[in-house]
């Protein structure tokens, strides 16, 4: 299994930032990567998403499980199906005095047959890329509609 992080300083409020982070449905919107984002099912306190997002020209898909902690600002994520065999982690958002520190954690595992060393490695830097993209464009879509 491996695992990633990636973290940035948003310029904007904890609820602007909190509440974008919260709707998945829009980041296909803001986020290349992204083909769709559906929410199946809404539970009290997150959601259950179906995901399909684009790695290197491959589709790859996974349904999600989302829990939110609004007191502590944390959402806990772990997969229930898809193409990942193990897909989880979490959102953490704390203030800082430049704004909001926004990180993404995520531990996964994919199975590629044959895979050896050399490719693991590339995979793992591709979900890291991804991590860093997907805060990239967090911090945009909040920064460029501040100014």
């Amino acid at each position: 299994m491996a695992s990633v992080e990636a973290s940035t300083v948003i310029k904007a409020t904890m609820e602007k930032v909190y509440a974008l982070a919260k709707d998945v449905e829009r980041f296909p919107q803001f986020m290349p990567d992204l083909v769709s984002v559906v929410v199946l099912e809404r539970l009290p306190t997150g959601t259950v998403t179906e995901w399909v997002g684009r790695v290197q020209g491959r589709r790859i898909r996974w349904v999600e499980e989302d829990e939110w902690d609004d007191e502590r600002r944390v959402c806990t994520f772990r997969q229930r199906s898809g193409d990942f065999n193990k897909y989880e982690g979490a959102w953490r958002f704390e203030a800082a005095p430049e704004g909001i520190r926004t990180s993404l954690e995520v531990e996964f595992e994919l199975d590629i047959p044959l895979a050896g060393a050399l490719l693991s490695s590339l995979v793992k830097v591709l979900m890291r890329k991804n991590c860093e993209s997907m805060l990239a464009a967090l911090k945009g879509q909040l920064e460029e509609t501040a100014s």
